[in-house]
């Protein structure tokens, strides 16, 4: 079976399987989510597809670009080290050729490897472990400033990759990413709610951001331990 049959018959099964969450997934946007770990792709393109978006996957870099010519998503989710064509070589291929944004889910953070996604332009860097619960409002910050005319969010450094938080020029962004989600808002509600909680509690925009980022991440690590 040749790259092009697998990558069809993948993405039939993913977008077949998850019918509801494509019709669902119209207000929301097409992602494709590539790593060579099955588990985790079936972890994150599950959790994506709950939260309202289309998602076609694949666990190879060759299936990736095809897959990425054929459905043209908005945004591609991608692990790094992969035999074959890495996620380097994919990012590359992206954003010269197919002009997709992309970001990085990876379990590196060296200087090498940071060096290489600032270079490449990644719009978010997300180092593993991680669970979807911090995933989809970054996604959710990314499309939103895409769409809107911005760059997206940018790659983060691994110390605060690693550790889930947000640089503070970002706070605002993946504060409107979490209430669209967790509220199904559009942005420009999405901002005006946390407008209004800034309001009520006395805080400026940026300091009601950064305690509604902060009590999510604290959220995701109580479900971990």
């Amino acid at each position: 079976m040749n790259a092009m049959q697998r990558a069809q018959g993948r993405t039939a099964g993913t977008m077949g399987a998850g019918a509801a969450g494509t019709a669902a997934a119209a207000g929301k946007g097409r992602i494709l989510v590539l790593d060579d770990d099955r588990l985790v792709l079936a972890t994150v393109a599950h959790g994506l597809t709950q939260a309202g978006y289309e998602v076609i996957d694949a666990d190879n870099g060759d299936d990736a670009i095809l897959l990425a010519r054929e459905h043209r998503p908005e945004l591609a989710l991608l692990d790094i080290r992969m035999e074959g064509k890495t996620g380097f070589d994919v990012a590359e291929y992206l954003r010269d050729v197919c002009h997709i944004p992309f970001m990085f889910l990876s379990a590196f953070s060296d200087e090498a490897t940071t060096a290489k996604v600032e270079a490449l332009g990644a719009v978010a860097y997300l180092v593993k472990p991680l669970d979807v619960g911090k995933i989809v409002p970054t996604v959710d910050a990314v499309l939103a400033r895409l769409r809107a005319g911005g760059r997206g969010l940018p790659a983060a450094p691994p110390s605060a990759a690693a550790s889930g938080a947000a640089l503070p020029q970002d706070v605002v962004a993946m504060a409107i990413g979490v209430v669209m989600h967790r509220y199904s808002l559009t942005r420009e509600r999405a901002w005006q709610r946390l407008q209004r909680l800034a309001q009520e509690q006395g805080l400026s925009l940026e300091q009601q951001a950064l305690r509604l980022v902060q009590a999510v991440e604290e959220l995701a690590r109580g479900a971990q331990d």
